[in-house]
C-alpha cells in the first residue's frame, strides 16, 4: 500500500509557505521554519545574520547576485518561535508574483513547501501547544461570529486543556490507588476503601458531565441558531429579513407568494450567531410550486430554535402562532408586529403581545434582536467567560467515550464482581481517551484529520 503524503512528512525538513492570503494586497508574509532556515536565508538575504526578534530591512536576491525585492525580515531562533523551531518571517510586497518568486528561490535552496497546518502541527509536536489549542487556532481563523471567536480565544488560552488535564490527573490518582491495592495488599493500612475510589469516580463523572452539558451551547455557537421568519403572505417577512441583515437579499413585492423558497443569511448577534431564514408565506396554496415552498417553510419551523411569528395585525400573528403550535415545533416563538410605521392601534399591538418593528424606519429591530438573544439564553444558558465550551464533534465524541468507560468501571467496582485488575481496564481506556483529546498520545491519524482542515501557512 502506498504511504499517504502526510504520513511521510519529515519534521526535520525546513518548510516554507505564504502565511497571508494570496492575491492583491499591501504585503505578503512568507514563513520559513526548520533547522536549515538560517542557511537558506543567508543565501538570499542581505544583511544576514540579523538581530533576533527585530524587524530588519533586507535585500532579497536570487542567490546569484540578482536583486529581487526589499523586505522586512524577522528572525525567531528556536525554541522561542511559533513552531518551536527556528522561524524566519519575510514581509514582501503583496500580489501574486513577488511572493511566489521569493518562495520559489527558497525552495530551490533547500526548503520544502509546507502542507496545510504543518506549522501548527510542528508547534504541537514541539510542545508549544496541545492539540486542543491547535484546533482553537483554526477555529479563531474561521470564526464567523464573536461568540465563536470568544470560545476559540478561551480554548487557545488553555481553558479546556486545563479542565481535561485536571480530569486526567484525577483518573491517574485513582489508578495509583488501585495499583497500590493490587501490589501491596498486605500493607498495614489495609485495602483501599471502596468508598474512596467510588467518590473519586463520581467526582470525575460530574466533571465530564459539566463539559458535556456545554455541547448544545457549543453547537449553537459553531453553527448558529436557526431563526425562522414565519407569517402569512405579504405581511413584510422579506422586508424584515432584509432589514435585519442590513442589505437586500429577498425580493420584496406586493404580490402574495413571492418567496417560494427559503433564503438564509447569518448575522452576528450580541451573544449568539443567528441563521435567519426567510420562508414562504403560511397559507393554503393551490399552486404546486408554492405549495412545495409552504411545506419547506413548515420543515424549517419544525427545526428552528426561534420562530418570529410575523403579522401586520393581531389576528395574522395569532394565526401564525397557531400554525406553529400545530406543527409541534419546540422553538421559542416571538411575536413581531410588522409595518409598525403605518397606523397601528395600541390595543391591536398589545393584544398580540408583539414587538413592534418597522423594516422601513428600523424601529424595534434592536428590541427584536434582544428578545431573540434572551430566548436563546433561557434555552442554552448565558455562559460564563471562564467556562470552556465543547464546540467540536471530535471533543464531544472523545469525552462521551471517556464517560462510558468511567461508567463501566463504576458499575464493575460497585458490584464487586470484577477483580480490580480487570475493572481498571475501563479506567485506563478513559485516561487514554483524554490523552488523545489533548494530543499527548502520538496518534498519527488523529493529527492527520485535525490538520488537514487547516490553511497552508498556518
Amino acid at each position: 500500500m502506498t504511504e499517504s503524503p502526510r504520513r511521510s512528512l519529515t519534521q526535520g525538513d525546513t518548510i516554507v509557505a505564504l502565511a497571508t492570503p494570496p492575491g492583491r494586497g499591501a504585503i505578503a508574509v512568507i514563513r520559513l521554519s526548520g533547522q536549515d532556515a538560517p542557511r537558506i536565508a543567508a543565501r538570499h538575504l542581505s544583511p544576514w545574520p540579523i538581530e533576533p526578534r527585530v524587524a530588519t530591512l533586507c535585500e532579497i536576491s536570487d542567490g546569484y547576485g540578482g536583486r529581487m525585492e526589499q523586505a522586512l525580515v524577522t528572525w525567531f531562533p528556536a525554541p522561542n518561535s511559533y513552531t518551536g523551531e527556528t522561524v524566519i518571517e519575510i514581509s514582501t510586497h503583496g500580489g501574486d508574483l513577488t511572493p511566489a518568486l521569493v518562495i520559489e528561490q527558497l525552495v530551490a535552496s533547500g526548503a520544502r513547501p509546507a502542507e496545510p497546518g504543518e506549522f501548527t502541527r510542528r508547534a504541537v509536536l514541539n510542545g508549544k501547544m496541545d492539540l486542543l489549542q491547535a484546533e482553537a487556532v483554526a477555529d479563531l481563523i474561521d470564526a464567523p461570529s464573536r461568540a465563536m471567536r470568544d470560545a476559540a480565544v478561551r480554548q487557545l488560552d488553555g481553558g479546556l486543556s486545563r479542565r481535561v488535564l485536571d480530569l486526567r490527573a484525577a483518573m491517574l490518582e485513582i489508578e495509583a490507588l488501585l495499583a497500590y491495592d493490587i501490589d501491596f495488599p498486605e500493607e498495614d493500612d489495609g485495602p483501599v476503601p471502596r468508598e474512596r475510589v467510588l467518590r473519586a469516580i463520581d467526582s470525575a463523572l460530574a466533571s465530564l458531565d459539566q463539559l458535556l452539558a456545554t455541547v448544545p451551547r457549543g453547537e449553537l455557537i459553531r453553527s448558529g441558531a436557526v431563526v425562522v421568519i414565519a407569517g402569512e403572505p405579504n405581511v413584510g417577512k422579506s422586508s424584515l429579513f432584509n432589514a435585519l441583515i442590513g442589505r437586500s437579499r429577498a425580493i420584496v413585492t406586493e404580490i402574495p407568494g413571492t418567496t417560494r423558497d427559503a433564503i438564509e443569511a447569518v448575522i452576528d448577534g450580541d451573544r449568539w450567531p443567528l441563521r435567519l431564514v426567510d420562508t414562504a408565506g403560511i397559507r393554503d396554496a393551490t399552486d404546486v410550486v408554492e405549495r412545495l415552498g409552504v411545506e419547506l417553510s413548515q420543515r424549517h419551523i419544525q427545526g428552528a430554535h426561534v420562530v418570529l411569528a410575523c403579522g401586520d395585525s393581531s389576528e395574522s400573528i395569532a394565526h401564525v402562532r397557531e400554525s406553529v403550535s400545530r406543527l409541534g415545533a419546540s422553538a421559542a416563538v416571538i411575536s413581531a408586529r410588522t409595518k409598525s410605521d403605518l397606523s397601528v392601534g395600541a390595543a391591536d399591538a398589545g393584544a398580540a403581545g408583539a414587538v413592534l418593528v418597522s423594516a422601513t424606519t428600523g424601529a424595534g429591530l434592536r428590541e427584536l434582536l434582544a428578545r431573540i438573544d434572551g430566548e436563546l439564553s433561557k434555552l442554552y444558558g448565558a455562559g460564563d467567560g471562564d467556562t470552556p465550551v465543547v464546540t467540536r464533534s471530535r471533543h464531544r465524541a472523545i469525552l462521551a467515550a471517556a464517560r462510558a468507560e468511567l461508567t463501566g468501571f463504576r458499575e464493575g467496582w460497585l458490584a464487586g464482581v470484577l477483580p480490580a485488575t480487570v475493572a481498571a481496564v475501563h479506567l485506563r481506556s478513559a485516561v487514554h481517551s483524554l490523552e488523545e483529546l489533548i494530543g499527548s498520545v502520538d496518534v498519527e491519524d488523529v493529527l492527520d484529520r485535525v490538520f488537514s482542515s487547516f490553511c497552508v501557512g498556518k
